[in-house]
């Protein structure tokens, strides 16, 4: 079995390599009465949550989008009205 492992030079890389998971995330949360949240405020908030985190596996971030909380989310987007504007994210 050939193990294959990514290393993404910029954030950018990052989250165009994770998208459909962020895309799938948004559209559960949108199922659960949670419209106001986009992949944008996941992305943001599991940024923070990663921020200590040394050494993640795609799959550990991947997993991550798929298995979080929404009402984890839901609390942080509420919490976090600045980091919710969607023209000053950073990708």
């Amino acid at each position: 079995m050939i193990l294959l492992e990514y290393e993404f030079t910029n954030l950018e890389e990052l989250y165009k390599r994770v998208r459909p998971a962020l895309h799938s995330k948004e559209k559960e949360l949108e199922k659960l009465g949670y419209s106001n949240i986009d992949e944008f405020d996941i992305w943001n908030y599991l940024k923070d949550k990663w921020k200590n985190s040394n050494e993640l596996t795609l799959s550990d971030i991947v997993d991550d989008i798929l298995n979080t909380d929404s009402e984890e989310i839901n609390l942080y987007y509420k919490n976090n009205p600045n980091k919710n504007i969607k023209k000053d994210i950073e990708v």
